[in-house]
């Protein structure tokens, strides 16, 4: 008889509510949050049992331990649990008790579990983050000293590299700012080493991956931002279109509409992870500075709603150049190699790779004439978005949807499929 089971799990112990096929509640209790209990309550379950858990730190491990066990075992969205997070009545055991209806009823909203390669990358990121929060403190706390005795703006453009620190080496501070300084100073220098290391697992992790490949083949986007992406997506084909890719990364706008009311549309969300947001934010502004289409989209959004609106459009732009380039398995068709070969010479580099000597950084050499060439064709490519969007607006079809959003020319190579496959004749590239 499968019985339907809910798991309301706590660091140090885990409430249990079984139900039975009926429905009715047959038992309850409490196992410890430990991985030799946990197996050993997992080995007393039937085959055809399911299991509800809600979404925390600990339910994927919990998760991977009972699931060879059961038939099912689903992580619920925490967020989506009204029934347990607005209840009037809220204890462990009425919470593992509405976990097991709600899984009987067929009612909960399961999260996706990332496998071991995609958890193993957002703990990267959010150390990562965090090291870079608490490095950003210290060097602004050595900025406040500064503000404090009217030392002025320092003449280095790096106040922490090495001209910056003989600078300060030299300045008369009393002596309790002198200790901060040189403690400020410390704490950078160890939390670089960290961040340092942190890089170097992660781009060892990315030298070998197509689909980091593909990505940093985007203009404006590097390492960071590719691993912030991977690991946010993970498996690709979770989402159905690019739309639903924008709207896990919170970058779709809010929409407020009712009745016969026209819909309003607001800030973006910001649902969803907020690191590979803020990563794919950093690289819309590199892919502004940079020849091609993207540059052309970002300033037409620019002229019309200000520099932080067009990043973001640029960034939400990015997730769907993403999600094109993962689900297609395809390169950026506007790619300039010669970028895209130095991006990959960094990643080496900050994997450990050794550096080849008379080459600057060890990078590949320059070839002024394909490196020009390469230009040009980026510059043609964002002068034909400009003439495309120019044509746009001049035949009036901005108020037709239909085929309105699909310019000219494709973002990804290889064949077209579907409805999209009209664009791949058109002579003008285009985003």
């Amino acid at each position: 008889m499968m019985r339907s089971i809910g798991l309301d799990c706590h660091l140090e112990f885990i409430e249990v509510a079984i139900l039975d096929a009926a429905g009715a509640h047959v038992s309850a209790g409490r196992i410890e949050s430990s991985g030799e209990a946990i197996r050993l309550f997992a080995e007393g379950l039937g085959a055809d049992d399911r299991v509800a858990l809600e979404s925390s730190a600990n339910a994927a491990a919990i998760a991977a331990l009972i699931r060879p066990h059961v038939a099912e075992v689903v992580i619920a969205n925490s967020r989506r649990l009204a029934q347990i997070s607005q209840a009037r009545a809220k204890t462990d055991r009425l919470d593992a008790r509405t976990l097991a209806k709600l899984l009987r009823a067929g009612a909960l909203q399961e999260v996706w579990a990332p496998d071991a390669r995609t958890r193993a990358r957002r703990r990267l990121c959010s150390r990562r983050a965090a090291l870079v929060r608490a490095r950003t403190r210290a060097k602004n706390e050595a900025h406040a000293v500064l503000a404090r005795n009217l030392k002025g703006r320092p003449p280095a453009t790096d106040l922490f590299g090495r001209a910056g620190r003989r600078w300060l080496a030299a300045l008369e501070l009393p002596a309790d700012e002198r200790l901060t300084v040189d403690a400020c100073l410390r704490q950078v220098d160890f939390l670089s080493a960290e961040i340092a290391e942190l890089e170097r697992l992660a781009s060892a992790d990315l030298i070998d991956d197509e689909d980091a490949h593909r990505l940093l083949t985007i203009p404006g986007v590097g390492p960071q931002a590719t691993l912030a992406l991977l690991a946010a997506i993970g498996d690709v084909s979770r989402f159905g279109s690019a739309r639903q890719l924008v709207a896990y990364l919170g970058l779709d706008p809010r929409v407020r509409q009712s009745g016969s009311g026209e819909a309003r549309h607001g800030r973006i969300s910001k649902q969803g992870p907020a690191q590979a947001r803020a990563a794919l934010v950093e690289a819309a502004q590199q892919a502004m500075r940079q020849p091609g289409p993207l540059r052309a989209f970002g300033a037409r959004i620019r002229a019309r709603r200000g520099y932080q609106v067009a990043a973001v459009a640029v960034a939400r732009k990015l997730a769907c150049l993403a999600w094109q380039l993962l689900t297609r398995g395809e390169d950026y068709a506007f790619e300039r190699p010669q970028l895209t070969q130095r991006k990959l010479r960094r990643l080496e580099l900050a994997a450990g790779a050794p550096r080849r000597r008379g080459k600057a950084n060890g990078a590949p050499s320059k070839d002024p004439q394909r490196e020009a060439a390469e230009r040009e064709a980026a510059e043609r490519a964002e002068a034909a978005y400009r003439r495309l969007v120019a044509d746009w607006k001049a035949s009036g079809a901005r108020s037709a949807r239909a085929g309105a959003g699909a310019p000219r020319g494709r973002a990804s190579r290889g064949p077209s499929k579907g409805p999209a496959a009209r664009q791949a004749t058109a002579p003008d590239p285009a985003l």
